[in-house]
């Protein structure tokens, strides 16, 4: 089995058919994937990247509350002493990208990035932190 992703909904936003299409591919790819679940909080997701010992996460935001909730979980899991590599996705504007990437976000995929790409970035990583 391949490294733990948590991939993870955080906020109000109840379309979930994109976070369990990249589940699914990230599964197909090798990897030990746990999916949170819809309307969860930065602190839960936090909790269960600790609990799961994931070392990727991946946050999907169709809603357009990326700019709020994407940081802040990403805080919330930096101050339980993680240090995941951590995804952005959803319906992300190019302009608020590289707001997400200069608030603990590793990297950021907008709409209409094939789930294959996420799956590349992430083999890519692990290349960089075997």
């Amino acid at each position: 089995m391949g490294r733990k992703v948590v991939v993870a909904k955080p906020g109000l936003d109840g379309h979930d058919r994109q976070a369990k299409v990249i589940a699914r591919v990230l599964k197909d790819n090798g990897y030990d994937v746990v999916y949170t679940g819809i309307r969860q909080t930065p602190s839960q997701i936090a909790q269960t990247v600790l609990q799961e010992s994931a070392e990727v996460v991946v946050l999907n935001n169709l809603s357009g509350a990326h700019l709020e909730l994407f940081p802040e979980t990403a805080k919330k899991i930096r101050e339980l002493g993680l240090n995941p590599f951590i995804i952005g996705t959803g319906v992300i504007p190019p302009e608020d990208q590289e707001e997400l990437l200069k608030k603990g976000l590793d990297v950021v995929f907008g709409p209409g990035t094939p789930p294959q790409t996420i799956v590349e970035a992430v083999k890519k990583w692990e290349q960089a932190n075997p």
